[in-house]
């Protein structure tokens, strides 16, 4: 018997910026697939607090952290895409989308891109359920906290210390993302 294909599995997302949570579902990921690529993408309809380039270095850090303190676990690697998560996924062999879940929002939406993955492109997406810990965390609201707070220490429990300190930085910047956040918020 052939031995079986390698299990590739993407983890797409925009990662702006990228949180404990989403580092939970990487750790998870890699106990779960051979490969496991963490996709850091550009979703049209958000303006992004980093580039494109910020976020994958600052997810190829984290990541090559992560592997180096679980070197047991799959591979992981950090790359760009731009375009349809599917096309991508084709691109680099992978048969499986990663998502995590924190309520049942997320599960709705990510149930309807699920089917739509599979119809359209054959991918199938494997859920995991967020840590109770980071059931209500999300980038909108560390964007938020960002823009509107005083002291970002606050973040410590949500971001690694590098993301806090390069949030600092943009704060710093009067980054129009947080700007806008100010105005409108």
């Amino acid at each position: 018997m052939p031995p079986a294909a390698p299990h590739v599995a993407i983890y797409p997302g925009s990662f702006d910026p990228i949180t404990f949570g989403h580092l939970d579902v990487i750790r998870r990921g890699r106990r779960l697939f051979d490969r496991l690529i963490v996709a850091v993408g550009r979703n049209p309809g958000k303006a992004n607090l980093f580039t494109l380039d910020e976020r994958v270095a600052i997810a190829a850090d984290l990541v090559a952290q992560i592997v180096r303190e679980e070197p047991v676990a799959a591979d992981a690697e950090v790359r760009p895409f731009t375009g349809l998560t599917v096309d991508f996924a084709r691109s680099v062999g992978a048969t499986v989308i990663l998502r995590g879940i924190r309520n049942l929002s997320d599960l709705q939406y990510e149930v309807q891109q699920a089917v739509t993955n599979r119809e359209v492109a054959g991918l199938e997406t494997a859920f995991v359920v967020a840590g109770q810990s980071f059931a209500y965390t999300s980038s909108s609201l560390i964007k938020q906290i960002t823009a509107m707070g005083d002291d970002l220490s606050a973040l410590a429990s949500m971001v690694p210390p590098a993301v806090v300190e390069r949030l600092r930085v943009k704060k710093a910047q009067d980054h129009p993302v947080l700007r806008s956040l100010t105005q409108n918020g």
